[in-house]
């Protein structure tokens, strides 16, 4: 809880979506950090975003813990995809790239055929992909800013989810990146939060939904977390001091979610679907 970097951060910004590389601290995903014990032998997991931020913690933690990983990104940094692609094989699971767009419905459904054909089926998806960005005014939100930030964050989900779900047998998980802004909106990131809530509505309705199936739905809502997102889509000041807000008084690293995501893929949460796990740093989440 005291080990990790505390605000104020050296002064940065980036453009969007933003580079772990450049970022001052680098973002901690477990690299060194994280230990296995074969909590998902076997499985085959899609990860959304999995070169970067948490799903770069995620596809970490996945590897250690058994699982071969499809990692789907937006390919601006193919240097990051194959940084995280080095580190899953060096724990001798499958590691399978691709990059793609996936506002794009096609490129989803591509997704789920190309892990179907390569690793034999799907046991875990995780929808984390996610777009953000920073506004002071309704009037200052473009259609298009509008419209992105949902086929991103909430549209694709639908879709991996839909393609995904024929192949998942009984005892699939399905894991969602939900937000604290999902019950508590900041009025900066509307666009953002509004998919927030509406992924958080759509973990509860589909756990419901694929009850009978045998396949679990859950969600984690992260508070402040220290990824590129942060200094390529906010304000300087608030990036220096982002985190600070929160009881422990800092952001939070990608390998603090790790386990979150380990737990809700893990077939000995058989009992949990329909939650949401709130990583916050100590921030209640109502």
């Amino acid at each position: 809880m005291t080990d990790y970097p505390r605000p104020p951060f050296p002064a940065q910004q980036q453009p969007m979506p933003g580079s772990t590389r450049a970022m001052n601290p680098r973002p901690d995903h477990g690299e060194e950090s994280y230990r296995g014990a074969g909590r998902l032998s076997g499985k085959k997991a899609i990860i959304t975003g999995g070169d970067s931020g948490i799903g770069r913690a995620v596809a970490i933690a996945y590897a250690r813990e058994g699982a071969d990983i499809v990692i789907a990104y937006l390919n601006e940094d193919e240097d990051a995809a194959a940084e995280v692609k080095a580190l899953v094989e060096r724990e001798g699971r499958k590691a399978i790239l691709i990059p793609g767009d996936i506002r794009n419905p096609d490129h989803c459904r591509a997704i789920v055929r190309r892990t179907v054909e390569e690793l034999g089926g799907i046991d875990i998806l995780v929808n984390n992909a996610a777009h953000q960005a920073t506004f002071k005014d309704i009037a200052d939100i473009s259609d298009e800013e509008w419209q992105r930030t949902f086929e991103t964050n909430i549209h694709a989900m639908f879709y991996l989810t839909k393609a995904a779900v024929p192949h998942m047998r009984p005892g699939a998980a399905i894991v969602n990146t939900a937000s604290v802004n999902s019950d508590m909106p900041n009025p900066s990131l509307l666009a953002y939060a509004t998919t927030k809530g509406a992924i958080q509505n759509f973990t509860g309705g589909l756990a419901q939904m694929l009850a009978e199936k045998g396949i679990r739905v859950n969600a984690v809502a992260p508070g402040p977390i220290w990824t590129p997102l942060i200094p390529s889509t906010m304000p300087e000041e608030r990036v220096k001091n982002f985190g600070k807000q929160v009881p422990m008084q800092r952001a939070g690293q990608p390998a603090e979610l790790a386990t979150a995501y380990v737990m809700l893929a893990d077939p000995l949460s058989s009992y949990t679907s329909g939650a949401t796990l709130a990583v916050t740093g100590g921030k209640p989440f109502i």
